[in-house]
């Protein structure tokens, strides 16, 4: 009370002043700015969030915030994302089921209001007592199993359900086949098990004679809406046969059925007729329905058409098909999605058809826009898109408009899923990798690997070709680098590829920019080696040859060429004892480098085993070795005597004048 008098009087000695400065506003005919309250605004849970990040933007070289910002403990291989991303995913499942298991515990509630998803789910059981209203709560939360369960026990308890709420539970039954789906918060399941299942067979896995079918029998006075619940979930896991039989019940007793459900059936059209011209004139027989129930096709129905489409074989025909259902569509005013631009480019793209341009088409048609899902298909635009790019039309610039076209706005939302993310760039990279400067495509490289990116070996392949064809050796060392954190060390094509790489450019003094690539060069290959040895002895060793003849003779001669003496003994000594079982010879030039380093280290003994080794193997520079040997050492009778019995007399005896004037 003294606090609210003290307010009361502060008021009233400063009100003399507020009328003052009122009084000289209306004197001077000033007018009070009025205050205009905006209308309010609705804003998602993330929009504050989204907000921020616009002021950031996406930086492709940091790592996903997934990852523990440590630099030990980011991933940088495609097994090892995989495996953390699911590993944290399964810290949280495992934490979900010891909530759902002792529920008892955890009966606190922190959060006000209530925060359902933190509170353990009801469990039902045949002995539970349950109201209507739980079917509808379950039906909410798309909990499959647990609906069909309470389900049962309302008609077994004689308790009255609305047919509303039938009509409910059919439609979720025909759209997730009587299974429960993933829940929502398991993104990264999501996102790694969505190209496993797009990758999956078409084939019939609809649940016969299951709940859904009957409820739906059940009914005895049958609506349009029972009828189109159940096609549309026969049709979307291939039960053909009945769908198909549905419709043709409709027909007959004149029910009128949706848009979306003659969508369905035109995605089943190819299972329904076999031969081509069946197929198309299905097609138009649908839509003629379509046309007397007088409803207006949309998105869908342009998709299940193309889709059909694509199923026709030929070139012409298809061709025709696709540019009519187009024309027709742009008239009704019906926009196309990304699948349909999909849906073109597979008609018009064909692996063994005539080369088509369609793609700059497209590109003119919706380059700069931005999209939103509207088809599941939707997101298999961008990855065929780049196929197209590099396998049907090799045009680098074409793939830089696919790929800026992917990263404008929220466009990125539909490269779909990790597999189909995997094989957009490995598309965007093998075609970069044989088409542009290497300079400039290891910009590219540099840019989005290993945090956005992660080559796969064939990719790696061709990096190393363009790396081999401009000579770019001093690329080599980080390659390799790299090549260890990917996990590709143990492709044997790889492997090769990098030690041939290396010893098809020989050092020359005049460049000491090559002369210090030497030493990176050896302990390269000298790891390459000993990994190779590692996976051999390991426990996940398999029934294989092991390490090839050629690849330790390029071992060898890369130590001898940066002066390491005995990692080349230890590969010397690896490809003598064990040569029996070294499939392939190693190239002569890695043994008469070795020879080399054994006379410059003062070794007659190694020198002549090498020559004993080039002997028993039937190289014919082994004269040319022996004479080396015995021009380079001061050999007692006894190591000469082994020479003459390993090359013949004519490699420790003086090399005559004529035959030296003409070598020289």
């Amino acid at each position: 009370m003294h606090n609210l008098c003290k307010s009361l009087h502060r008021l009233r000695l400063h009100r003399p002043a507020f009328q003052h400065v009122l009084a000289a506003n209306q004197s001077t005919g000033q007018e009070q700015e009025k205050i205009v309250i905006p209308r309010r605004i609705e804003r998602g849970p993330t929009d504050i969030l989204m907000a921020l990040s616009g002021t950031v933007g996406f930086d492709p070289t940091a790592p996903h915030f997934k990852y523990h910002d440590d630099p030990y403990l980011i991933p940088t291989s495609n097994a090892n994302k995989r495996t953390f991303s699911l590993a944290q995913e399964a810290g949280r499942k495992a934490a979900n089921w010891i909530r759902q298991e002792n529920a008892k515990l955890f009966q606190h509630q922190e959060a006000d209001p209530p925060i359902q998803a933190f509170a353990p789910t009801m469990v039902y059981t045949e002995e539970s007592q349950v109201e209507e209203t739980d079917l509808q709560s379950l039906i909410d939360r798309v909990e499959v199993k647990d609906a069909i369960l309470v389900y049962g026990l309302l008609t077994k308890n004689g308790i009255a359900i609305s047919d509303e709420l039938k009509q409910q539970l059919l439609e979720l039954l025909c759209f997730y086949n009587h299974e429960d789906t993933l829940p929502e918060q398991l993104i990264e399941e999501r996102w790694f098990r969505q190209g496993t299942v797009g990758r999956e067979r078409q084939r019939k896995t609809w649940k016969d004679f299951e709940l859904a079918e009957q409820l739906f029998h059940a009914i005895e006075t049958k609506r349009p809406e029972h009828y189109c619940a159940l096609i549309r979930g026969m049709a979307r896991f291939f039960q053909v046969e009945k769908a198909w039989a549905l419709y043709q019940e409709t027909i007959e007793k004149g029910i009128e059925l949706d848009t979306n459900t003659y969508n369905s059936l035109l995605l089943i059209a190819s299972f329904l007729r076999e031969s081509y011209d069946k197929r198309w004139d299905l097609v138009c027989e649908v839509m003629s329905s379509m046309k007397q129930q007088g409803l207006r096709p949309n998105l869908g129905t342009l998709n299940g058409v193309l889709q059909t489409i694509t199923t026709i074989g030929g070139y012409n025909h298809p061709r025709t098909y696709a540019l009519k259902t187009l024309a027709e569509f742009k008239q009704l005013g019906i926009q196309p999605s990304l699948a349909s631009w999909y849906y073109l480019l597979v008609i018009f793209c064909r692996e063994r058809g005539p080369v088509s341009h369609v793609l700059h088409d497209i590109m003119n048609e919706i380059e700069g826009k931005h999209f939103t899902v509207q088809d599941p298909k939707d997101t298999f635009f961008f990855v065929t898109a780049m196929d197209v790019c590099r396998n049907h039309l090799n045009d680098k610039e074409l793939a830089k408009r696919v790929n800026q076209l992917l990263h404008l706005g929220e466009n990125y939302n539909l490269i779909g899923d990790s597999y189909k993310e995997s094989i957009y760039y490995r598309h965007y990279f093998a075609l970069l990798a044989t088409t542009e400067p290497l300079e400039s495509f290891l910009e590219t490289y540099h840019l989005l690997v290993p945090n956005v990116y992660i080559p796969e070996p064939s990719v790696m392949e061709d990096i190393l070709h363009s790396v081999e064809m401009n000579s770019a050796i001093e690329h080599v060392p980080l390659l390799w680098s790299h090549m260890v954190q990917f996990d590709h060390t143990g492709r044997e094509n790889l492997v090769n590829l990098l030690l041939h790489i290396m010893t098809s450019n020989p050092p020359t003094s005049g460049e000491p920019r090559h002369a210090d690539l030497d030493q990176s060069f050896a302990n390269i290959a000298w790891d390459a080696w000993k990994r190779q040895e590692d996976r051999a002895a390991g426990p996940r060793a398999t029934n294989t040859t092991g390490i090839s003849g050629p690849m330790l003779g390029d071992v060898l001669l890369l130590c001898c060429r940066a002066n390491d003496y005995e990692k080349a003994v230890a590969v010397f000594t690896k490809l003598s004892k064990e040569q029996n079982t070294i499939v392939g010879d190693p190239r002569v030039d890695g043994l008469r480098e070795f020879v080399g380093q054994c006379i410059t280290n003062r070794a007659p003994t190694l020198a002549i085993q090498c020559l004993q080794y080039c002997s028993e193997n039937g190289f014919p520079e082994a004269v040319e070795l022996g004479r080396q040997i015995f021009s380079g050492f001061t050999l007692d009778q006894n190591q000469i005597a082994k020479i003459r019995s390993l090359v013949g007399a004519e490699a420790v005896n003086p090399v005559p004048q004529q035959n030296q004037e003409k070598k020289e």
